[in-house]
């Protein structure tokens, strides 16, 4: 035996050092890749590769006032100014964003977007509210989904746009019945009586409210939302949603 063989010395392993060797483990074997095409990623929290990410639809509606989101609400209800940050195109590479957040438990996905969203509103009009209020699901497709879509993004969007958010505000007492193949008006009536506001709402007279969703279709669910707040406050509503259709 070498006589220097037991000599030879260790040196501890930093747990900063350790952490990265087990992320670098993970990725070996559980590879992480894109959500849109498929490509490898270097990290476990990324969603989308750059390229994708450039990509992305985004609508660039920002502060206009008269773009399609905003549109939806006219005559409807008093919204001040209503934005999405990227198209829902149905077969879109990009829909598996949505779908992977809302029915496979990718929570990560919906971090990934409400940051997105949230630096997308920095600069506008949107940064200016004072509240973010995620549209809640009812307590039975919460148990079942195990999170709420809705409130990932708005925490993720919060944190980015240092913006509290309010997620017991406004609450679900009913379920309404699948809103896929239903019209504007179908969808309105479907969903108008299932919100209320929480027992003991905190004041928010005065206030700038931002309502956050994953997806605006027809906008009955952000109406219904929004007329929650108008009946019981005196209180200006924005809407942003991750997608519009």
């Amino acid at each position: 035996m070498n006589p220097g063989y037991d000599q030879i010395p260790t040196y501890p392993i930093h747990p900063k050092n350790m952490l990265q060797f087990l992320l670098d483990l993970r990725l070996f074997f559980f590879p992480v890749n894109c959500l849109v095409c498929g490509r490898r990623l270097s990290s476990p929290g990324e969603i989308l590769c750059f390229t994708c990410e450039c990509l992305m639809p985004k609508t660039g509606f920002g502060e206009k006032v008269d773009n399609p989101v905003s549109q939806t609400f006219w005559g409807r209800v008093p919204v001040v100014l209503a934005t999405s940050l990227f198209r829902f195109e149905k077969g879109s590479a990009y829909q598996e964003l949505l779908h992977d957040l809302k029915y496979r438990g990718n929570r990560n996905a919906g971090l990934y977007l409400g940051r997105l969203l949230g630096h997308e509103l920095t600069h506008t009009a949107f940064a200016k509210c004072d509240l973010l209020v995620p549209v809640p699901l009812h307590p039975g497709r919460l148990r079942q989904r195990g999170y709420n879509q809705s409130e990932i993004i708005a925490r993720a969007c919060g944190e980015i746009m240092g913006i509290p958010v309010a997620t017991k505000l406004i609450i679900r007492r009913g379920r309404h019945r699948s809103q896929t193949s239903m019209g504007r008006q179908e969808r309105f009536e479907n969903v108008c009586e299932e919100f209320t506001l929480c027992k003991r709402p905190r004041d928010i007279n005065g206030l700038k409210v931002l309502l956050i969703d994953d997806v605006i279709t027809t906008g009955a669910t952000l109406e219904a939302c929004s007329r929650v707040l108008f009946t019981h406050f005196t209180c200006q509503v924005y809407v942003a949603t991750v997608s519009c259709a």
